[in-house]
């Protein structure tokens, strides 16, 4: 890699806002600031109601909501622009060219249109997606890193600290176009998680997501909560990081690419949890097999075997691809 350059790269992340969304962009942003001087400006992209629903190649800046980042209004475009989710698509699309060749565009997921509109396509391996400007990594960007996590474990440490071993920690997803988790299944998951962490003499830290049913939510709360531990109810800072810190087992349910791959990322046991499939499960099977091959997830079986593997680290080595990319241009 070539010396850093005499001045901070100056990096936009751009994204819908969307913690999910953003984290990707972001992650990968603070990835290649750990390897070369970097600032970083975030951007929301948000469009009017009326035309949010809109094809990408139909929309213009003056369709953009009220609020939202403007390039009409951009007098020095930054070095680097990292972005994520189908908002951005119509403006990374065409920031290279409204930069004047300066900007390198990164576009992180698979874009599914206009796909040579981008300097580099950071795609998770299980889309398949190919072509010269296309780098493949095992699940997607996120911000975890041994820092981030410890600086989370200090801000709960007088919740999680005194918790009984192995700590368990469960990452509940919800309802998507792949998969459910109905009531009946979501109370049949927290029987054989309360069994698992009850036979070890464990505790248990349990974080249910937005697209988490209610009714599932309730019955797993109900089931669960005579465990040790802390089943967060979604008021106040979000302990996610801190209880990855403080497990020494991760449940993750299997609707999420997110989840599986951050979890990935902690070097601890991930155990899959399965959900009612609505169509055949496709890249989120070839997502688990990914991560089985590296040595970090196994499905379910109810018990807490320990294992080890090494910290699945995709975030920096994409990162260090768009810094080689961004050199070699």
């Amino acid at each position: 890699m070539t010396p850093p350059p005499s001045s901070p790269l100056a990096i936009w992340v751009v994204s819908d806002g969307r913690a999910g969304i953003e984290n990707q962009a972001l992650g990968l942003a603070e990835a290649v600031r750990r390897l070369t001087p970097a600032d970083i400006a975030i951007q929301h992209v948000r469009w009017r109601p009326a035309f949010d629903r809109w094809p990408s190649g139909l929309k213009s800046p003056a369709m953009l909501a009220p609020g939202s980042f403007d390039p009409r209004a951009v007098t020095d475009w930054p070095d680097l622009w990292i972005a994520a989710g189908r908002a951005t698509l119509p403006l990374s699309a065409k920031a290279r060219d409204w930069s004047g060749g300066k900007t390198f565009v990164v576009q992180t997921q698979d874009p599914r249109w206009r796909n040579k509109a981008y300097d580099l396509i950071v795609a998770p391996a299980h889309d398949g997606l190919s072509g010269d400007n296309v780098f493949e990594i095992v699940g997607s960007p996120h911000r975890i890193t041994a820092q981030t996590l410890a600086e989370a474990a200090a801000a709960f440490a007088a919740r999680i600290d005194a918790l009984p071993h192995p700590r368990v920690a469960v990452m509940i997803g919800g309802k998507s176009k792949a998969f459910d988790l109905p009531e009946a299944h979501a109370a049949a998951l927290a029987d054989r998680i309360r069994a698992s962490v009850q036979a070890a003499g464990g505790s248990l830290l349990l974080t249910f997501s937005r697209r988490t049913p209610e009714a599932a939510k309730a019955v797993m709360t109900e089931r669960l909560s005579a465990l040790p531990g802390w089943i967060w109810d979604g008021t106040g800072a979000n302990p996610l990081f801190a209880m990855l810190d403080a497990a020494d087992h991760i449940l993750v349910t299997e609707d999420s690419a997110n989840m599986a791959a951050e979890a990935a990322s902690t070097g601890k046991p991930v155990h899959v949890l399965p959900m009612v499939a609505l169509k055949p499960p496709g890249k989120f099977a070839r997502l688990h097999a990914d991560l089985e091959a590296h040595g970090a997830a196994r499905p379910f079986d109810g018990t807490l075997t320990p294992w080890s593997y090494a910290a699945l680290n995709e975030t920096e080595r994409a990162a260090r691809a768009v810094l080689e990319a961004l050199e070699t241009r």
